[in-house]
């Protein structure tokens, strides 16, 4: 079923719409469907490089609007945002952060979680939808999404015009890996600094 999403998501790219079903797909992903925006952004790039920073914008707000909307999922519909939740196996993992956000610390982890959501291959709709669930402050959890998906974006959309096929090789082998040790870094210096100047 997902290699069937995949697939039919690689055949948008090359839709002569591609740009609007890029704007639907980005804005549904951050809520509840399981295939990522680069799927489209990169052979969208590759296919009209001088897009790059349109493609990226797109996918970016989009993005972010869907992810607004996953958060009032969260916070209105709590048995449908718990069946989205469960289909990712994360349920378990959503309870013990929400034990841990009693105190200031745990607000900090949160904001970090969610970065890490945004910027990683992590499943970012758990985590709008748990945004919605505990309350977290609204005006955070847009700044930290635009932060971290149009961070994401922006890297791919300019290294796939920047280096084309052979980014689009190095992303579907080793994406993953390097995503998520860019956005841990980014997390600890942003911490450092933040314990710097306190």
């Amino acid at each position: 079923m997902l290699q069937k999403l995949y697939d039919r998501c690689l055949n948008l790219a090359r839709h002569k719409f591609s740009k609007p079903f890029l704007a639907f797909i980005s804005f549904i992903e951050s809520s509840f469907f399981p295939i990522p925006p680069d799927v489209m952004i990169v052979p969208m790039v590759l296919a009209k490089k001088e897009d790059y920073f349109k493609i990226f914008f797109i996918a970016t707000l989009f993005s972010v609007l869907g992810g607004v909307f996953g958060y009032f999922l969260g916070s209105m519909f709590l048995d449908f945002s718990m069946s989205i939740i469960e289909f990712y196996n994360y349920e378990d993992k959503v309870f013990k952060l929400q034990d841990k956000l009693s105190n200031k610390a745990g607000v900090f982890l949160w904001i970090g979680t969610l970065f890490l959501a945004g910027f990683t291959p992590l499943p970012y709709k758990v985590f709008t939808i748990t945004s919605g669930f505990i309350s977290f402050n609204l005006y955070i959890f847009i700044l930290i999404s635009l932060i971290s998906r149009g961070l994401r974006f922006f890297i791919v959309s300019y290294l796939s015009m920047k280096f084309g096929d052979k980014f689009q090789i190095l992303l579907k082998k080793e994406g993953f890996k390097w995503f998520a040790i860019l956005g841990i870094l980014i997390v600890l210096i942003s911490s450092g600094i933040y314990l710097y100047f306190k």
